[in-house]
């Protein structure tokens, strides 16, 4: 009798997985389904027209002043003379108000030049001074 209560015994210890399953497949259909009619809220944004980018003119550029690696200033690829910076960037400046100054400075050339044209520049009455990446 005793080998069929074993039988009986390992017959009953083992674990029914169906149910089980059954109820994950349920849960993944639920999220399934719900997730395709969930609506993300947004705004919609309509840029006005006077703020979109107008085109660059060009006889609005903007004066640009390269220093090399030697510390020559070039202004308009003319070679200028430290000393006569003020007097250009005010000559182009007169004829373009709107132009901004860029200054060019070579990683090698001294910063005591890059100030010195900034400084030019807003003794000519120029405000929009900006530095960008040298050559």
């Amino acid at each position: 009798m005793r080998r069929y209560a074993r039988r009986d015994e390992e017959e009953g210890a083992q674990i029914n997985l169906t149910p089980m399953l059954d109820v994950v497949f349920i849960m993944l259909i639920f999220f399934i389904v719900t997730a395709t009619f969930v609506k993300e809220v947004g705004l919609d944004v309509n840029q006005p027209e006077d703020d979109k980018p107008k085109t660059v003119d060009p006889d609005k550029r903007s004066i640009v002043v390269r220093i090399t690696s030697r510390d020559r200033i070039l202004i308009a690829q003319r070679d200028v003379d430290w000393r006569s910076v003020r007097a250009n960037i005010e000559r182009m400046h007169a004829e373009n108000p709107e132009a901004p100054v860029i200054i060019q400075p070579h990683p090698e050339s001294r910063t005591e030049v890059m100030v010195h044209i900034m400084d030019s520049a807003r003794q000519a009455g120029v405000t929009n001074v900006s530095l960008a990446a040298g050559n």
